[in-house]
């Protein structure tokens, strides 16, 4: 597990500092909650995929609940959180102590944080080679007229340059890819939603989009050159 930290200049009057995660994938929680306070980060972003899917998802909820005894936690949905069947996923979310951005926003120290959820629906077949749903449109234009500085979670990287990239938002944070899974010369070999070399796998894009390599070590089609990854953004304020 590796942690990338990035430095980005923000029409904010005070400096903060995130903890983004994305795909969890019910990977063990103790080192990644040690990861994070080594950071000393100010909040955690959890961007989708922190529980598995109807069999693996308790390690997921616990991490909301220790994440958010230690900083202030938000999180959005990605697709397998649609594969939970054991009741109330919203509910578990919140009882976590985390605050869920189910398309929604909040403010935290003068940062709007909006979650756009994953356009799969509840329990629906999900596959692989078919195009990703569309997420919820209407929440996604209404947010990108927020005033101030705005930070988008988007589990999807496909989102991006579909719906995001020409909107008025400041960073949108996505993971979903795993880094392309296998990495050779800096590209990733195949994502969900891009196919084949796909284009937006980790890194950050446009000066405004980071994608996390995320953190599973669930899938049966092991990671080569490519870590589990924790990102750390530093926001700093113009001009200082």
């Amino acid at each position: 597990m590796v942690i990338t930290e990035y430095k980005i200049k923000a029409d904010i009057e005070k400096p903060v500092k995130f903890a983004f995660l994305s795909d969890l994938h019910d990977r063990p929680n103790g080192p990644l909650i040690k990861a994070i306070r080594s950071t000393r980060a100010d909040a955690v972003l959890v961007g989708g995929d922190f529980i598995h899917d109807s069999e693996l998802y308790e390690r997921g909820f616990e991490f909301l609940r220790l994440s958010a005894k230690l900083f202030p936690t938000f999180c959005c949905i990605g697709n397998h959180e649609r594969k939970y069947k054991h009741g109330d996923l919203i509910e578990r979310i919140n009882a976590s102590g985390a605050t869920l951005l189910d398309n929604k926003a909040v403010r935290y120290n003068g940062i709007t944080i909006g979650g756009l959820t994953s356009g799969y629906g509840q329990l629906e077949k999900q596959s692989h080679l078919e195009a990703t749903p569309a997420p919820n449109l209407e929440f996604l234009e209404e947010f990108s007229r927020l005033r101030g500085f705005k930070i988008l979670l988007s589990h999807h990287p496909e989102y991006y340059p579909r719906y995001i990239k020409n909107l008025p938002i400041d960073l949108t944070l996505s993971g979903h890819a795993h880094g392309g899974q296998w990495c050779f010369f800096g590209r990733g070999v195949y994502a969900p939603g891009q196919g084949l070399f796909p284009k937006y796998t980790h890194g950050m894009h446009d000066g405004k989009f980071i994608v996390s390599r995320g953190l599973s070590v669930q899938n049966p089609v092991p990671r080569i050159n490519n870590k589990p990854e924790i990102i750390v953004i530093k926001l700093e304020p113009k001009g200082k």
